[in-house]
């Protein structure tokens, strides 16, 4: 039901998503919740969006971001989709969210706005559809603290109490989080239609695809075969700046990859203190499948993926296809490794390239994980000259490395001003220490104080401002807390 309050709330739908073929998507209603309270509304990312934020503080506001209250517009829909968890195919769908239409922007862009936790679909696989407040308000530090950082990502508008209680191991206090995303366009999405759909029902997504996120490709002679060549190069800048921040997703099955090349669905993910390429923080992730230095290997495997199911639209003949296909899908690393390598210059305040970059790089990640160094600090200290708080830095093969790092600074044109103002904005003072979030998540969903997540969420909001004030959340965890590990949250 929508009343008129709601009609001042700002919401401009325009639900394209329901052109396509039913087999994607069912229709369905968000369970409505016994005391939807507003925990935290993120007013920037509200205005940008072109809603009213004094409507969406108030009651009726909470309720219609809890789906107890359906905008005028709306069409709230479950979508369909399949994917590899961990290497094996099965077949998947929004359990536990919904799509409540697309929002178009004052600016004209349309995004996707849904709710995540907002009760069971046809697709929900025996779950209740339910999230607990938890890992809702830890997808909303992190989300934005990516965005920050300037890593293409899902937003958080929003997150709401329910009242209610969900059941995991124990009791756990409900919410509903409102996503916002360039789409909900998946891998999973295309591996669902080329398995259970027609020839025409793929193509009409990759048609859809194209006109959405790549219209610039759409009229190529061969435009399915540019899809699959732009997403390649979205995923290539994306796992590149995930690396560059020591951000760990932990879960990247093709069912949590997009094709607009936006991170999406942060459950067990979290950022590297230690450098270490193996490091792991999901529970479930045993083999260490998605650790930190696998994530490119694991993002081009993901992409052979898609490019499988785009196969009969790449060319006739099923050989060529394929060849067409390994041939874009074989640029991936490189592509890659060119951005890596293009951000790592930049965080050692290098403008040019020179052929032995890529071993002083090396070299230094060399000794970080062998002095088991902070990724993020060590950064910040050659940013800041503070050399002095870890034992890296008192080694004689540091300072023959130092020597070198500074030899190759005075061999490009920009000086020394210049080359340090490139490394503050490449090196952030700070990220979303796991000890300070999950500090923020006890003080909320304990004792109800959101004090705690709100200088935190602060702090990030400029990570690159080197600023005094963030100096005590650049320290790292005492010994005492052991290994960290994340969990999925649902």
């Amino acid at each position: 039901m929508t009343n008129k309050k709601e009609l001042n709330t700002g919401w401009n739908f325009d639900n394209s998503y329901t052109n396509l073929p039913n087999s994607f998507f069912t229709s369905v209603k968000p369970n409505p919740v016994s005391s939807p309270k507003l925990i935290i509304l993120n007013a920037p990312l509200a205005a940008e969006l072109g809603l009213n934020i004094q409507a969406l503080q108030s009651e009726d506001g909470a309720a219609s971001l809890a789906g107890n209250q359906i905008p005028e517009g709306a069409f709230p829909l479950a979508q369909a989709y399949a994917g590899h968890q961990f290497g094996h195919f099965t077949m998947l769908g929004d359990g536990r969210a919904m799509l409540l239409g697309e929002q178009i922007t004052p600016e004209g862009k349309r995004v996707d706005i849904q709710f995540k936790g907002s009760g069971r679909t046809p697709y929900s696989r025996g779950g209740d559809g339910r999230a607990a407040l938890g890992p809702m308000l830890r997808e909303y530090i992190i989300s934005e603290a990516m965005h920050a950082l300037g890593i293409p990502t899902t937003r958080s508008l929003a997150v709401v109490s329910t009242g209610e209680q969900v059941i995991r191991e124990a009791a756990l206090p409900g919410a509903i989080l409102t996503r916002v995303a360039a789409s909900h366009l998946r891998f999973g999405t295309f591996q669902y239609a080329a398995k259970w759909g027609t020839a025409e029902e793929i193509r009409s997504l990759a048609d859809y695809a194209l006109k959405r996120h790549y219209p610039d490709v759409e009229e190529d002679e061969n435009r399915y075969l540019s899809l699959l060549k732009e997403v390649i190069k979205r995923h290539a800048m994306l796992i590149a700046k995930w690396q560059l921040a020591g951000f760990i997703h932990g879960v990247m099955n093709t069912d949590n990859m997009t094709i607009s090349g936006e991170t999406i669905d942060y459950g067990p993910c979290a950022f590297m203190d230690t450098y270490d390429p193996e490091t792991v923080f999901s529970s479930i992730d045993v083999q260490g499948r998605y650790a930190y230095g696998n994530q490119p290997y694991i993002a081009g495997w993901n992409l052979a993926r898609f490019a499988e199911t785009l196969l009969p639209m790449l060319h006739d003949d099923e050989e060529k296809a394929i060849q067409l296909a390994q041939e874009a899908i074989s640029e991936f690393i490189e592509l890659y490794r060119r951005n890596w390598l293009s951000g790592m210059r930049a965080k050692l305040g290098l403008f040019n390239e020179e052929q032995q970059d890529e071993s002083l790089l090396e070299n230094l990640l060399s000794m970080m994980k062998e002095y088991r160094a902070d990724y993020t600090n060590t950064f910040r200290a050659l940013t800041i000259d503070n050399l002095e708080d870890h034992a890296l830095f008192k080694t004689e093969e540091f300072a023959q490395w130092h020597e070198l790092w500074q030899a190759r600074l005075g061999r490009q044109d920009e000086d020394e001003s210049s080359s340090k103002q490139l490394m503050k904005s490449s090196n952030p003072a700070v990220i979303p220490r796991n000890h300070r979030v999950e500090e923020a998540l006890e003080a909320a969903v304990k004792q109800d104080d959101y004090s705690v997540m709100e200088r935190l969420l602060g702090v990030l909001s400029n990570p690159y401002a080197h600023s005094p004030e963030q100096e005590e959340f650049c320290t790292l965890p005492p010994d005492s807390l052991g290994p960290f590990r994340t969990f999925c949250g649902t």
